[in-house]
């Protein structure tokens, strides 16, 4: 009669909790993440054929920025931070893991009791004898020895979706550091064609110079023979000291441009080897842009964000678990006695014990309640994430693959200029010593001359970049 009174007052609170957690707050409309692409880049190909496979050893051919480039990747100092976070990631998987497991604690201890002879375990003792002959004294020390197990049985997979929230995490954190690899060649690149166009400015100031100072001489002589005044010479002269001038503002991005590639490669200020004197023979690399749709696996930074949605999907089931009754199982097994020496007696000392618990939310649930809101929010927030880092992935590839376009043609029509203009120096000098051209039409070419092959040599190094910048937009660099 009694046991079936304990059965019935268990069933009644096992319905309680369950008619409780039922009252879960209604889930939230899903925003669907939007993962389809354009078919094509604007009006290229549908061709499949896709750069961003070509692993970037293959892809670089210059051999002094492939050892930049890895060297960079194995002394990066925020490459190892994101190491140090995969590393922490990874522990939190076998956290979680940990948590659905039993846990097993295994120890001991003494101590000593008096009870109260009022009490019915009193009054027991009073009448109690430990041994034939000795009553049970009124303080009565104990010792125990033995092993704790407890155990939250994962009804609900509440503690199992946790660890797949842990491995969604650790797996975003990887596709993270995969998209900082890409950013991290492509800066090293970028930074690697500066350089190689500034030696190349350098040069060609170097080479102006001399050319200005032989028309200086030229004038010089003319205004010996009357035919000019001193106004032309201090004008040749002050442009000689302007073209000076400017070699030092070079000189000072050449110095800026290498320590910024001796911090990406994670190493103190020196010289960056290179090759300075093929890069107007440089030609841009070809680009396969693919379909759209490739971006979804080859690009980091969605697969990270598409990750961190399935993660955000996982927490809402472990938000939604917190409502349901949550059931505990204990035990106990070791050995008890007043006197220590009395341990070894077994099965006398031998003490077991098995119990459950079952628990869940009834009045005042608003911290879950919240908890679940947040979760919710959470994911919708995370679909807006990856529909943003699709879009602008696709906007990237778009601009990078017409800048090419027009940087190509940009790049002839200034080869043209430079053509033009350099036949006119030769042409001015001649009309200039024949008395048929006044000396600002000189000093005037030579100048229009300098800006022309700067100009040249940037757009080329413009290109150079907007192969790079593709190639990083499309996913490549990482593999």
């Amino acid at each position: 009669m009694y046991k079936r009174f304990i059965y019935q007052c268990l069933g009644v609170a096992f319905l309680t909790l369950v008619l409780s957690a039922c009252a879960v707050p209604v889930k939230l409309v899903e925003k669907n993440a939007n993962k389809y692409t354009p078919e094509r880049f604007n009006n290229s190909a549908q061709d499949s054929t896709n750069t961003a496979k070509i692993k970037w050893k293959d892809y670089f051919q210059d051999p002094n920025l492939a050892n930049l480039i890895e060297t960079a990747l194995k002394n990066n100092q925020e490459l190892n931070i994101t190491l140090k976070e995969i590393e922490i990631a990874q522990n939190e998987i076998s956290a979680r893991k940990g948590e659905y497991l039993p846990f097993v604690r295994l120890g001991g201890g003494a101590g000593a009791d008096k009870v109260s002879r009022y009490t019915s375990q009193g009054a027991a003792d009073e009448m109690s004898e430990i041994k034939p002959g000795k009553k049970t004294p009124p303080v009565l020390p104990e010792a125990y020895f033995g092993a704790t197990a407890s155990w939250e049985v994962d009804i609900w997979h509440k503690l199992r979706n946790a660890r797949k929230v842990a491995i969604a995490n650790y797996l975003a954190t990887i596709e993270g550091r995969n998209f900082q690899v890409t950013n991290l060649v492509a800066e090293i690149a970028n930074s690697y064609y500066e350089l190689l166009a500034l030696d190349n400015q350098l040069e060609t100031i170097r080479k102006n110079i001399e050319i200005l100072n032989s028309a200086l001489g030229i004038i010089k002589q003319e205004k010996e023979a009357a035919k000019v005044t001193e106004l032309a010479v201090r004008r040749f002269e002050a442009e000689v000291f302007k073209t000076q001038s400017l070699q030092y503002e070079i000189q000072q991005k050449i110095t800026e441009t290498e320590n910024r590639i001796n911090f990406l490669v994670g190493r103190f200020p020196q010289k960056v080897e290179r090759s300075s004197q093929q890069f107007n023979e440089l030609i841009p690399a070809g680009i396969q842009a693919g379909i759209p749709s490739q971006l979804l696996q080859n690009r980091p930074d969605i697969r990270q964000a598409e990750l961190k949605l399935e993660a955000a999907k996982l927490d809402i089931s472990v938000a939604r678990a917190n409502f349901y009754p949550s059931l505990g199982l204990s035990a106990f097994v070791g050995i008890s006695a007043f006197n220590p020496l009395l341990l070894a007696n077994i099965p006398q000392a031998l003490v077991t014990s098995l119990a459950g618990d079952l628990a869940g939310p009834l009045i005042n649930k608003k911290a879950i309640i919240a908890t679940y809101k947040n979760a919710s929010a959470k994911q919708i927030q995370a679909v807006y994430v990856y529909e943003r880092t699709v879009l602008n992935a696709y906007i990237e590839v778009t601009n990078q693959l017409a800048n090419i376009g027009n940087l190509e043609k940009n790049y002839a029509m200034k080869s043209n200029q430079v053509d033009a203009l350099t036949k006119s120096t030769n042409i001015s000098l001649r009309l200039f010593t024949s008395a048929r051209a006044d000396y600002m039409e000189v000093l005037l070419t030579q100048r229009d001359v300098l800006e022309s092959r700067m100009e040249l040599i940037e757009t080329r190094m413009k290109q150079l970049n907007a192969v790079v910048n593709t190639y990083r937009a499309l996913g490549g660099g990482w593999n």
